[in-house]
């Protein structure tokens, strides 16, 4: 909580606040390069770059799910069209400054199938920015929305990890097939359910207009675009892993009935 404190001050201090950004931008970068260089020194160059950026996102999601809780609760005044408050900015510029630093990792050990990633870390860097700097409400809807997005990080973060190191390591194939039940049943609840109902009650209050005049119309209606997208592509994602595992549990099945024979 200290080393939170020191990057995200709970000052109104407009000079606190201006310093939470570039603070958090240079501690998640030096967590990335402490990754990539001593902690995941001795992993093949592919595995060190995706650890190294799950080790930044470890240090962001269960983090960003306690001070954007507190910064919510905080405030008396929670609604969709609420003004955000100091706390609120530097809890947003906190998550700006992960998105950025995983963002040039994505960038920088480019690959084919990382547009995806790219396109997701473009879209919630735009939302991000808008609510923060371009129209100074909702952050009570933006940092819901990150709550939901990161509770499940940790886990995620430690399924990713022993997923890639499955092949040459028994313990991470052990601990990958352990956690990959419990792990998409907490995600399906999350992304599935309490995203979708959420994202519906943000979205029936914007499109009541009566938040027009301080979220303009375009604002709003991207970030309900991002929303939707983000859930969509999250369920998809969830989808195809269950039916994986079905498969996988399946097969196991059918060569453990060969081996009794």
């Amino acid at each position: 909580m200290q080393m939170l404190q020191t990057l995200i001050p709970p000052s109104s201090s407009p000079t606190a606040v201006a310093a939470a950004l570039p603070v958090a931008f240079a501690f998640f970068l030096v967590i990335y390069i402490l990754g990539y260089s001593l902690v995941f020194r001795h992993w093949p160059s592919g595995a060190r770059s995706e650890a190294s950026s799950c080790l930044i996102s470890l240090f962001h999601g269960t983090p960003a799910v306690f001070i954007a809780s507190f910064a919510i609760y905080s405030d008396s005044d929670r609604g969709f069209s609420a003004t955000n408050t100091p706390f609120q900015s530097a809890v947003l510029d906190f998550s700006v400054a992960y998105f950025f630093v995983d963002l040039l990792h994505y960038v920088f050990f480019f690959s084919p199938g990382d547009a995806l990633f790219i396109g997701h870390h473009l879209a919630t860097l735009f939302v991000f920015l808008t609510c923060r700097y371009l129209v100074g409400h909702g952050a009570f809807a933006i940092l819901t929305l990150l709550v939901l997005a990161e509770v499940t990080s940790f886990c995620q973060n430690v399924w990713t990890l022993a997923g890639v190191r499955k092949g040459d390591s028994k313990l991470a194939a052990r601990v990958y097939r352990l956690l990959s039940p419990p792990f998409y049943a907490f995600y399906s609840v999350v992304r599935g359910v309490l995203g979708p109902v959420f994202m519906y009650k943000m979205g029936e209050f914007y499109w009541s207009g009566v938040a027009d005049g301080v979220v303009p119309r375009w604002v709003w209606v991207s970030w309900m675009v991002v929303v939707i997208g983000a859930i969509s592509v999250s369920i998809l994602w969830i989808t195809n892993l269950w039916v994986d595992l079905y498969r996988e549990r399946k097969l196991d099945g059918r060569l453990e009935k060969k081996k009794d024979r």
